[in-house]
């Protein structure tokens, strides 16, 4: 039977109760006002003018994908991809036409190496790059702000588990020209089911406005909304249901949103949690394991605590013990997309040293609020007692 988890709810007993109380009042349920104010209220935590909340992180990089398509600002369609991530995050750009190229991962931030980024960017010139903030430790954002300059092209920012995470003192999902998040169980935080998608472009915010409801115009300002009717010439009656863009139904809902209130007024204490369980693993682990690695100026938030084991054996022997232990444990993400079915029938298999030492070797243990220092001292002795042993 396993007594620690790799997730636990962030939603306790205080916040059902919050929940339950509200309920009460029998509030609109379905994604209104309560959702506008959540809304406002990360976009005030995060730093950023736009954000649009949906059904999960998943969706979110849909929305980003398809948005960026729409926007008419890609020089092309062929958009970097990332080997290490998840699949959500590479999805869309097959689903939508693009033309996508993996990169290989970081040896230290395990995000997109820059080395074999800028051979790509040379080569292929695309229009987007699609970045992950790799378990909540932030990546090289000043190289990679470089090569934008340089390349010309706009990027995504995948920060859906490193909600809380900073580089260099500015939170991890601002410096996309649009950042994703999700709010799954698990997550840094949960709202049961959410993602957003938060941008500081007017332009990119409308269209994923648009996107997330059916491709219709009423969720946008009224100026827009009343722009858009004199140029299309649309009829009064008819203009809360004209259909601008070819949209989907991807909406959350105020329950949710409620939810998200209460998450975003504990995420401070939430935060620290995660920070120092991280760093006691790091200070008990790190020395015998391959970790992630950042820069003194940046701050991780990690979902789990990610590690490399020196080869499949000892991390097999890993995984036995903590099984036993009751301790539960997984892959590292999903190691190597490119040695995925999804990507293998359709490009081949994209093979890289690093990222398939992540695939074949990485292994998380959990990291959550709910964690003490004791509890990481004895799942950090019983790791290292069996790689010892192996």
């Amino acid at each position: 039977m396993l007594r620690y988890y790799l997730a636990e709810d962030t939603i306790n007993h205080s916040d059902v109760d919050r929940l339950i109380s509200w309920l009460k009042t029998y509030p609109r349920l379905t994604k209104g006002e309560v959702t506008l104010d959540f809304e406002n209220k990360w976009g005030q935590w995060l730093g950023r003018e736009y954000s649009i909340f949906c059904n999960s992180g998943s969706s979110a990089n849909l929305l980003m994908f398809y948005a960026l398509l729409l926007s008419k600002r890609l020089k092309n369609k062929k958009i970097i991809v990332p080997s290490v991530g998840w699949v959500t995050s590479v999805a869309p750009a097959i689903q939508f036409g693009f033309e996508p190229i993996m990169c290989e991962a970081d040896p230290e931030t395990f995000g997109l190496d820059l080395s074999h980024l800028e051979i790509l960017l040379k080569r292929h010139r695309p229009g987007a790059v699609m970045l992950v903030q790799v378990l909540g430790v932030p990546h090289k954002m000043d190289e990679i702000l470089k090569l934008k300059k340089r390349y010309g092209f706009l990027l995504l920012e995948d920060a859906c588990a490193a909600v809380g995470a900073e580089y260099h003192g500015n939170k991890v999902g601002t410096f996309g020209d649009m950042a994703s998040f999700s709010y799954y169980f698990g997550h840094q935080f949960s709202t049961i089911e959410g993602g957003m998608v938060s941008t500081n472009d007017k332009h990119l915010a409308d269209l994923l406005l648009m996107l997330r409801s059916h491709g219709w115009s009423k969720d946008l300002d009224a100026t827009t909304h009343k722009k858009l009717i004199r140029q299309y010439r649309v009829d009064d009656f008819h203009s809360p249901f004209v259909f601008y863009e070819p949209g989907f139904n991807l909406r959350s809902t105020d329950l949710n949103a409620y939810i998200g209130l209460g998450q975003i007024e504990k995420l401070s204490m939430i935060i620290k949690a995660r920070q120092k369980n991280h760093s006691q693993y790091l200070n008990r682990l790190g020395d015998y394991f391959y970790t992630q690695k950042w820069d003194k100026e940046s701050r991780v938030c990690s979902i789990s605590f990610g590690l490399l084991a020196k080869n499949r054996s000892e991390r097999a022997a890993v995984v036995s013990a903590l099984n036993s232990h009751g301790i539960e444990t997984r892959i590292f993400s999903a190691g190597n997309l490119g040695l995925h079915p999804f990507w293998v029938k359709r490009y081949g298999k994209a093979s890289f040293p690093f990222a398939d030492r992540i695939h074949h070797t990485g292994f998380f243990l959990p990291n959550n609020p709910s964690l003490s220092a004791k509890n990481i001292d004895f799942i950090s002795d019983v790791v290292l007692a069996a790689a010892l042993r192996t």
